[in-house]
């Protein structure tokens, strides 16, 4: 069964966290608060973890997962950022954005598009996300929590303890988050690409002047 661990949202206890982190080690798979909405999440190294992942999600390895990251420098780490790309993120991180990037070789092949070698990337703004991401102390392979055949992200931590009980190791409860995915930004062509709009707004970005 799921351990169900409740922290305050704003303050998260270091003890629960920390426990959180070594199911995570063990390989387990969280469903974790973000400033969009839940999401699963496991070791970026652990290939049966990330099998699992895409088990409980219903998605083949052509659907883009996304690394959560803590800042910026961790970003760069794993994606290839130029100065023009770098000074975009930069206006909206961290923030409810995902963007697509092409992968360095410190990601491994398996979790990156098969054909495009790209990755999407997040720096989130979520207290609880950020501290589990902190006592982790590496970037987290992530995806929202969208049950296969549904439209919209399971938003109640005990109704998602409920229904993947027997599939994930845990779930962090800091109360529900905003019911809307991240916006998606893929930056790998000449010009910024929304391929999804959502929580977050794209006027951050400046795309607006831009025409897009």
């Amino acid at each position: 069964m799921a351990q169900f661990f409740s922290v305050h949202p704003d303050n998260p206890q270091p003890r629960l966290l920390k426990q959180a982190v070594a199911l995570l080690q063990q390989g387990g798979i969280l469903a974790v608060p973000t400033d969009s909405s839940y999401a699963l999440v496991c070791h970026l190294d652990d290939k049966a973890a990330a099998d699992q992942l895409r088990r409980v999600r219903g998605v083949d390895d052509k659907h883009h997962l996304t690394l959560l990251c803590r800042d910026l420098r961790e970003l760069a780490n794993y994606a290839k950022v130029d100065n023009r790309q770098f000074r975009l993120i930069k206006q909206a991180t961290p923030g409810a954005f995902t963007f697509i990037l092409q992968a360095t070789k410190e990601v491994p092949r398996r979790v990156s598009h098969p054909q495009r070698k790209t990755i999407g990337l997040r720096v989130p703004e979520h207290a609880v996300l950020q501290q589990l991401l902190t006592f982790h102390a590496e970037p987290l392979l992530a995806t929202t929590l969208i049950l296969p055949g549904e439209q919209e992200p399971l938003n109640d931590p005990k109704n998602i303890r409920q229904q993947l009980e027997h599939q994930i190791a845990g779930v962090i409860d800091s109360g529900a988050c905003v019911l809307a995915p991240t916006t998606v930004v893929d930056l790998c062509g000449d010009s910024p690409v929304i391929l999804r709009l959502g929580q977050g707004d794209i006027a951050r970005l400046g795309l607006s002047s831009l025409g897009i």
